[in-house]
């Protein structure tokens, strides 16, 4: 076996070759595909995700917590298996509540993100004895009554949409007007209506952007979120228990993105930590991240079921695209749209390429996987692998767009 590298896209070293295959897991994608039973698929390789929380773990100081956002990829079996290697998960529905609560994992170390949750959700996030993170003043309220209804004195933290955006950040989530958060101009007065609440004060998420690879701009962030964290914390009911500084390290897919430094984080968090514990002495300082942990683990196989020329240009036809991976489309938030990294799973070792995009079976022009790229001979029957697939793949795609079948994951 030897490993793989894309000249044009990011390396993607972790994976095999084995005779003209893709291994995924120490698994043929051929045998793989047998085990989909002919369906496009998902593969998740554990020991990947594994790496990339020992890769944080050797540079982060140990008083850090690392939180697990499950939205980047909600299989039950990705969240068990991250829930042994992380400090605590992040849910933003009642479904992934439901699916972390499985899990060994402290219910204080669970928390509820997301701007619109809807009364049935926070009913449920009280009586699991969760963390929420309160995105607006109605929200407050609500889990006030809810809280006084059930006698219960929920975890609530302020989630803060700061005055600043993480710069370079792929998808920004803070700063300026957002439906995230409440603003921080207003967060002294949110925190002194909660005196009078039944329900207990717990601290701050400062989540400013995300899928950033600059250090530099990460480091940043996270100075700017924990000073606004101590100026905020001198108008809160109580003292300052956790601090969620987000996340935002990105992956990288595109060509020309090299991956994120995280050594440079690592040396900052053991300065900042050590301040932090000086300046906010009872406050928790946690990192949350999604798609660094789980993003390259992933690979998306699809089968070409027919191959075309139109006007000189030859199209790869399969039975996947958009409705199971979204992202991969260009439709997921690309201004621009760029190729994933993509190969012919099949033809590993084949010199001779085409120039091909890699199409959908659905009808409509945005079912495009790869455009125009030049890919390895092939034919009908031959298998396709997006990869960086583990982060908003599954879990980020319309699987019932036009009917077609929905993927298979699997979980090695």
């Amino acid at each position: 076996m030897h490993t793989i590298s894309f000249t044009k896209h990011a390396d993607i070293t972790h994976f095999e070759i084995d005779g003209n295959e893709l291994v995924v897991g120490g698994k043929r994608v051929s045998a793989l595909a047998e085990l989909a039973e002919g369906r496009p698929f998902y593969v998740y390789d554990h020991k990947i995700m594994q790496s990339k929380v020992e890769l944080l773990r050797k540079h982060l100081p140990a008083s850090v917590k690392l939180h697990y956002a499950i939205k980047a990829n909600s299989m039950p079996e990705v969240v068990e298996f991250m829930s042994g290697l992380v400090d605590g998960l992040d849910v933003a529905s009642a479904r992934e509540l439901n699916v972390a609560a499985k899990t060994n994992t402290p219910r204080d170390e669970i928390s509820f993100a997301g701007p619109g949750k809807q009364p049935e959700e926070l009913r449920a996030a009280i009586e699991h004895g969760i963390v929420i993170n309160c995105e607006s003043p109605t929200e407050l309220k609500r889990i006030d009554e809810i809280a006084r209804e059930l006698s219960k004195k929920p975890l609530v933290a302020i989630r803060v949409n700061p005055d600043f955006q993480l710069q370079n950040s792929g998808m920004k989530m803070a700063g300026g007007p957002q439906q995230f958060g409440i603003d921080a101009e207003t967060v002294p007065d949110v925190l002194e209506s909660m005196k009078d609440m039944h329900l207990t004060f717990h601290g701050f998420h400062i989540f400013s952007g995300s899928q950033n690879l600059s250090h530099e701009a990460i480091i940043e962030s996270q100075n700017k979120a924990c000073e606004l964290a101590e100026r905020l914390a001198e108008f809160a009911p109580a003292p300052v228990r956790m601090l969620n500084i987000g996340g935002g390290l990105g992956v990288p897919y595109f060509p020309g993105e090299k991956p994120i430094d995280v050594a440079p984080i690592g040396k900052h968090m053991h300065a900042l930590a050590t301040s932090m514990k000086k300046r906010m002495p009872t406050a928790q300082l946690m990192i949350e991240l999604g798609r660094f942990f789980v993003a390259e683990s992933g690979v998306y196989i699809c089968r070409i079921t027919d191959k075309k020329v139109s006007r000189e240009h030859t199209f790869l036809v399969c039975n996947g695209g958009l409705h199971h991976h979204l992202a991969a489309s260009g439709n997921f938030g690309q201004i621009l749209r760029k190729n994933y990294p993509v190969c012919i799973a099949t033809q590993m070792t084949t010199s001779e390429t085409t120039k091909a995009s890699v199409v959908g079976p659905l009808c409509t022009p945005l079912d495009l996987l790869a455009s125009k790229m030049d890919l390895a001979n092939c034919d009908i029957d031959d298998l396709v692998a997006v990869f960086q697939s583990g982060a908003y793949g599954y879990s980020a795609s319309p699987h019932y767009f036009l009917s077609h079948p929905s993927p298979r994951e699997i979980f090695l």
